[in-house]
């Protein structure tokens, strides 16, 4: 990350070569360290002194890149570690991304692992380390000042296009990792928490990068360095159990997102949202010691419709001006204006410097407001007297921030419209320059956002690392209802009495046990959903009637691989969804509306595990749903507290239990407590193996 010396496997001069764009590059930059190519066939490379391979390096150098055919990189890396090299940049693709190449994958993983030699890639495009000159890159790059953000992204295109970009954003580093078949984000995401000069991180991933993701957030955590992810695609992960509701209400991406957010990371739902979002975290925001609201300032009737529509949609909060505010702006504003928030300052004062620095400045010292986000376009081509003007408004917000108390921000109505050395003339002032006004305010949003509890994360982490080291060697098996039941009982969770049944002659004995009032169910490993099938009798009450449910239970085509479980009914309540997975980056509490519509509702939030009855409680009152929960409409509210112990509880037998899946739905919460009333399970249990003679 921070080479002093650099070797490039394949170098040439053939020209769009990977290995001539990075000597290219290395020379673009001023690197100042000592460059050496490695070729059989050349003695000197674009100026650059060359050397048959790397064992015949007069010394070893901290950086290897290696731009030849895949079949070739292993010899390269085992190289590379025999001759004490740092680390290796893979260049070439042909590996896992091919059917053809995982083996290739395979060998380069155990190339690397015999000589301790990390490695980025392969099939990636480098790492560029603006601030120390290393271009260890093979492809298109225009040198750049340094600036605060850096880039990790699993995807070079992506990577290239942003270290293209002019919308006033400069980067410290930037890694497009490719396959990861060694270092992973979680790896960079790590040590870039900690190099200077890095203040936010974006994270562009095609997958969860494993546990290890949650040190990584730590560090970034602990060190003040915010994040912004975009995730894409889904791991299969979550297929195993996709016979459970909670796998399709909280799939991987989902939980995934769950644990960002914990960290207090920023999720983007594109490549644009996320590059504007790392670039306004990076620059730091004025902390007035309250929580406030956003201010908007506009020249524009249109644009303030706008900009108050987004901030609704988001959860932002406009305050009014307090009257001491509106007083001072009074003066300042043309007639036609209107002293509200948005402020439309209108057209009439476009220019006037020194009248936009005293609104930004009396907005910001409004005690209800901790950030003023402006409106601002700057037209490219513009000469004379409106380029004039146009100097004069940025100036006016520039000056008029910097003697204001409140985060002042500035965003285009539309993303070209950002000029990008005026833009980054705003950052180095600390004020966030951002493109587009839907972008613009969700920036805006984000930086109410506060940083992750490092301390959480590292719980979470080690949940994670329990239950896959539970995960070796196994394969994942549904428990029956009766058996789930049965672990969970032991396990203190309120479930619904009742057992096993033999015969209609036991199912009428039961009836008498279980008060009077019972539900007959066919309890087999491979039945998740009795209704579907007709596998279940509610409400019965007599003699007769048990007798008649046992008799049409028994000739069901599952019967005969199943018992019949007699339970008591439970009293009405509201259903609710209570489950635990294993199964995703990292363990993780499901929990919302319940019952057999509860794929439709799709209302459930999400926890992380460890998950304590506090966490639950809050994530019940998060969910649409929950004035369900608390008495709206004048119903009773039920027991949150009930319902949240449980939670805690199903989430800690998980773990304790090393149990891939849990999934009550649904749980009965009433004002007087709450019970599981169907309950399900998956288990790890060892891979069964042949047994082999020795003779």
């Amino acid at each position: 990350m921070r080479p002093a010396s650099i070797a490039v496997v394949g170098a040439t001069d053939r020209p769009a070569s990977y290995g001539a764009q990075t000597l290219l590059n290395l020379e673009a930059v001023g690197f100042p360290g000592a460059v050496w190519g490695v070729n059989p066939k050349r003695s000197e490379v674009l100026g650059r002194p060359c050397v048959p391979s790397l064992a015949d390096l007069p010394e070893p150098v901290d950086a290897v890149v290696v731009a030849i055919p895949a079949a070739s990189v292993v010899e390269a890396v085992d190289q590379a570690g025999a001759r004490g090299c740092g680390g290796a940049v893979v260049l070439s693709a042909g590996f896992a991304e091919v059917p053809d190449g995982v083996e290739h994958q395979r060998d380069l993983i155990a190339a690397a692992e015999r000589h301790g030699l990390p490695v980025c890639g392969p099939n990636c495009n480098g790492i560029v380390s603006i601030p120390h000159r290393a271009v260890l890159w093979g492809d298109a790059l225009t040198p750049h000042e340094p600036g605060p953000v850096a880039l990790i992204s699993q995807s070079g295109n992506v990577a290239v296009n942003a270290l293209a970009t002019r919308r006033g954003l400069r980067f410290h580093t930037v890694v497009a990792s490719g396959n990861q078949a060694v270092l992973s984000a979680a790896d960079y995401l790590g040590f870039l928490a900690r190099e200077e000069g890095v203040a936010a991180v974006a994270l562009y991933l095609e997958d969860d990068g494993g546990p290890r993701l949650c040190e990584a957030l730590a560090a970034c955590a602990e060190s003040g360095v915010r994040v912004a992810v975009l995730k894409v695609g889904s791991s299969a992960a979550g297929a195993r159990a996709a016979a459970a509701h909670s796998a399709a209400l909280a799939g991987d991406q989902r939980i995934f997102r769950s644990l960002i957010e914990e960290a207090g990371g920023i999720w983007a739902n594109d490549v644009h949202d996320l590059l504007e979002l790392a670039k306004t975290l990076a620059v730091p925001a004025r902390d007035r010691g309250r929580s406030g609201g956003l201010a908007i300032m506009t020249c524009s009737g249109g644009d303030s419709a706008q900009g108050a529509d987004e901030a609704q949609r988001l959860g932002l909060e406009l305050p009014a001006f307090t009257p001491s505010t509106r007083e001072r702006l009074g003066p300042l504003l043309p007639p036609a204006a209107t002293v509200a928030n948005p402020l439309d300052y209108t057209a009439m004062i476009w220019g006037e410097g020194e009248t936009l620095r005293e609104i930004v400045r009396t907005v910001g010292e409004d005690p209800a407001i901790d950030l003023v986000l402006a409106f601002y376009d700057q037209f490219p081509g513009l000469t004379g007297a409106m380029s004039e003007a146009s100097d004069a408004v940025r100036d006016g917000i520039v000056t008029g921030a910097a003697l204001s108390p409140a985060t002042t921000m500035i965003c285009s109505t539309l993303p070209e419209l950002l000029d990008d050395e005026a833009a980054w003339q705003c950052v180095q002032a600390g004020i966030p320059a951002v493109a587009g006004l839907r972008t613009g305010l969700a920036c805006a949003a984000a930086l109410g956002i506060r940083p992750g509890d490092p301390e959480r994360l590292r719980e979470i982490e080690r949940a994670a690392q329990a239950l896959r080291a539970a995960d070796t060697d196994t394969e994942a098996e549904w428990l029956s209802e009766h058996e789930s039941k049965e672990l969970l009982r032991a396990a203190g969770v309120s479930v619904v009495d009742g057992r096993v049944v033999a015969d209609a002659d036991d199912a009428a004995v039961a009836l008498d046990e279980l008060g009077g009032w019972i539900a007959l169910k066919l309890s087999a490993a491979g039945i998740q959903h009795k209704s579907d099938v007709g596998a279940v009798e509610l409400g019965l009450r007599s003699e007769t009637e048990v007798r008649s449910a046992f008799g049409r239970l028994s000739t069901l085509p599952d019967a005969a691989t199943a018992c019949v479980l007699a339970e008591r009914m439970a009293a009405a309540g509201v259903e609710l969804i209570v489950a635990a997975r294993a199964d995703a980056i990292v363990p993780a509490l499901v929990i919302g509306l319940g019952g057999v519509w509860t794929e439709v509702l799709t209302d459930v939030a999400i926890v992380p595990l460890p998950a304590d009855a506090g966490r639950v409680e809050a994530a019940l009152r998060s969910l649409r749903g929950a004035p369900l929960l608390t008495g709206g409409r004048g119903t009773a509210p039920v027991d949150l507290g009930a319902v949240a112990r449980l939670a805690e509880r199903v989430g800690e037998v998980l773990v304790e239990e090393s149990l891939e899946l849990i999934e009550l739905n649904p749980v009965f919460a009433a004002p007087d407590g709450a019970v599981a009333v169907d309950a399900t399970a998956r288990r790890r249990v060892p891979v069964a193996t042949e047994a082999v003679a020795v003779r």
